[in-house]
């Protein structure tokens, strides 16, 4: 029997909760009504606590206590699903930040306990009795007193704990009436009393826990399962890098638009869930705040939800400015206009997915406006389309891309060969500099020309003509066989035709297309294939 929580402990502990709830991952997830009945609680639970024991995996074996408990939040937050796998991970946090610097005897078990609920309940926006919360509370409560007693036994405040949210779990029905109409109890409650009695088990070196799901209490009224209710339609999960100021913002403004909001993590990680109606909008809250990654969207079912079209195909491109878009409609695509220096709003993107038909590629045509277009996607996918986003940096790698889309092939080999066009046409672009700025290539003042390749920086002059000249012989190969150039707003007269001649008299052999880009900021966008 252990006297002290330490790292082998904490692994081992980690492990056994995941594979418990693996085993009864099924069962939990027939219990879930609440928030919606969607009957997943259970496999979130498991990913999440599996996140946390796989990140202790990847520790040295001989890894401080600190080093593990970090780790084992770190996982848990990073690897968190749904609405009760992110309070877990919250707890977690609550029980690491106490213990990552404790001896881990049962007094400091104790408080940790005391601190995880804390955390938990201040994590979720409006806490409802009869979840997960409840389940916690409970068992906290049940150790508080032995948080102050130096000569508490581990195993004492484990049990206890193990024991109480067992308790609690038998209350949940008589405290939330969906739960008493279906005769269950919490979901969430019962992964957590799974994870509390897997530790009481590491600490007893007893054999691992079983789910044993207790009746109802006593007064809870047995009936059909609970009706899908009329709430938000989708489910939005991010991970979120953004000060904790600007996550205060963003708690007030998604605790506006939808319900289940929980926030969790600090020190610059967050783990946004939330339900809302309008899932651009949470991410666009969340790009406002900070950036997003790892976003998830699941449809929830309820009003709003729209049907996805006739089965077709189409492609959507970004375009900096009316002119370029103009290039692209013409060629086909649904085009979304973003103004220069900026990226398109989400909303716009997803309309023009949904326009273009029920397979759909993507060309976000910018670094910037990748992870938009992600976004957007992922919420047309839970609506039932099939989209791909395709990695086109430039509009030139856009435009050739768009050249061999073609409807009547296969979509994913259509989506092949779209990207293979955008992989080998090269990109460069000249830029008159308005500010001073270092580069590879040396130092930019005010009123230089740059020019780029591929992203970078290539040479500087004076000229624009002869830095456009410049980069496109750095980009032509003796296997080159297309130059595209878009001419920008403000180009100096006769810059593209200066560009032709050149390759006219250097390279006859490759054919030359010019469009009318008009975008700002950049007198000449140049793609070779």
């Amino acid at each position: 029997m252990l006297q002290v929580l330490d790292a082998p402990a904490v692994r081992r502990w980690s492990r056994l909760a995941a594979e418990t709830l693996g085993r009864a991952r099924r069962e939990i997830d027939a219990l879930n009504v609440f928030p919606v009945p969607d009957g997943d609680t259970g496999t979130n639970l498991h990913l999440t606590m599996l996140s946390a024991a796989e990140a202790l995996d990847e520790l040295p074996g001989d890894a401080d206590t600190a080093a593990t408990w970090q780790a084992f939040a770190r996982g848990a937050l990073l690897g968190a699903r749904g609405n009760s796998g992110v309070i877990v991970s919250q707890a977690l946090r609550g029980l690491a930040e106490v213990l990552r610097t404790a001896e881990g005897r049962g007094a400091d078990l104790g408080r940790g306990l005391v601190r995880a609920a804390e955390l938990a309940r201040e994590a979720v926006a409006r806490p409802v009795e009869g979840t997960v919360l409840s389940v916690l509370t409970a068992a906290a409560g049940a150790v508080r007193g032995l948080s102050a007693d130096l000569t508490a036994d581990l195993a004492a405040v484990a049990g206890k704990a193990a024991e109480e949210a067992r308790a609690a779990l038998r209350r949940t029905p008589g405290q939330l009436d969906v739960l008493a109409r279906s005769g269950v109890v919490d979901a969430g409650g019962a992964g957590l009393a799974l994870i509390l009695e897997s530790l009481a088990a590491v600490v007893t070196g007893s054999h691992p826990a079983r789910l044993d799901i207790p009746a109802p209490a006593r007064g809870a009224v047995p009936g059909p399962a609970a009706e899908p209710p009329g709430g938000p339609c989708y489910e939005v999960m991010y991970l979120l890098d953004a000060g904790a100021d600007a996550v205060g913002r963003l708690r007030r403004e998604l605790d506006a638009l939808g319900d289940s909001l929980v926030v969790v993590g600090g020190d610059g990680l967050w783990n946004v869930h939330v339900h809302v109606d309008d899932a651009g909008a949470a991410i666009e809250a969340g790009m406002a705040a900070g950036r997003p990654h790892r976003i998830r969207v699941t449809y929830l079912g309820g009003p709003g939800h729209t049907h996805p079209p006739a089965r077709s195909r189409g492609v959507v491109a970004v375009a900096a400015g009316p002119a370029l878009g103009a290039v692209f409609g013409e060629a086909g695509a649904v085009v979304v206009r973003r103004r220069p220096g900026s990226t398109p709003p989400l909303a716009a993107v997803l309309a023009a997915i949904r326009e273009a038909g029920a397979e759909v590629a993507v060309l976000p045509n910018d670094d910037g406006t990748r992870e938009v277009a992600t976004a957007a996607a992922e919420i047309a996918r839970e609506e039932g389309l099939t989209v791909a986003v395709l990695p086109t940096r430039a509009s030139v790698q856009g435009l050739a891309a768009l050249a061999v889309h073609d409807p009547l092939r296969r979509f994913d080999d259509d989506v092949v060969a779209m990207t293979e066009a955008a992989a080998h046409t090269r990109h460069g672009h000249v830029w008159v500099a308005d500010r001073e700025v270092m580069t590879s290539a040396g130092l930019v003042a005010p009123g230089d020309v740059l020019g780029v390749v591929d992203g970078d920086a290539a040479v500087v002059g004076a000229d624009v003509a002869g830095v456009a000249i410049e980069i496109v012989r750095r980009m032509v190969t003796p296997a080159s066989e297309l130059v595209t150039m878009l001419e920008g707003a403000g180009a100096p007269p006769g810059l593209a035709g200066a560009v032709r001649d050149h390759l006219a008299a250097e390279r006859p052999d490759v054919e030359v297309v010019v469009y009318e880009g008009g975008q700002g900021g950049y007198p000449l966008l140049v793609g070779v294939e």
